[in-house]
């Protein structure tokens, strides 16, 4: 079976939502609101919710800070993933990775081209595991979180996704 067994326990994950932009603020962070939304919406608790500029050592620190707290199990970051000068989430992030989720990227882009075609390549949304923390970086336009959250992250976090997902991974991921 590929896709929610009904028959499983859902399991709601603690996710925190960080928006990388000079721009916005919490009243016009609109992928930011859209995230939040979306996890609630799926039966998530959003734990936390920031806007930071796009400052690498800003959002090295305040992200590090996010995975050394327990209550967090996911980050979620939008904004700063493309080719401009202050593009730095990608820089910022990937030094905290552990491990990388080098299929994240590939699933993304694959859905990603379904809606903005080509434009996809503009982006460098990641994904990777700090600790016991699930990372994922997008892009900052509403149609990129959608793409995001939508078609591949929420049903990765959802303990019901078969034939496996990353909800399951959570108890295990500090093993050695």
């Amino acid at each position: 079976m590929i896709g929610i067994d009904e028959n499983r326990v859902f399991k709601a994950v603690r996710i925190a939502v960080l928006t990388v932009s000079d721009t916005r603020i919490f009243e016009t962070d609109t992928s930011g609101q859209l995230l939040q939304d979306r996890i609630e919406a799926a039966g998530h608790i959003c734990a936390a919710r920031h806007i930071i500029t796009d400052d690498k050592l800003d959002i090295r620190t305040f992200v590090q800070s996010w995975i050394d707290d327990d209550s967090i199990d996911v980050v979620i970051s939008t904004g700063g993933t493309g080719l401009t000068g202050r593009d730095v989430t990608v820089e910022a992030i990937a030094p905290l990775l552990d491990k990388v989720i080098d299929g994240f990227s590939v699933v993304f882009h694959m859905e990603s081209f379904k809606t903005i075609g080509l434009s996809t390549l503009q982006s460098r949304a990641m994904a990777g595991l700090a600790k016991t923390t699930f990372i994922f970086c997008l892009p900052g336009s509403n149609g990129a979180v959608k793409d995001g959250w939508d078609r591949v992250i929420k049903d990765q976090l959802d303990s019901r996704h078969r034939p496996c997902n990353m909800a399951e991974l959570m108890p295990r991921l500090d093993e050695r």
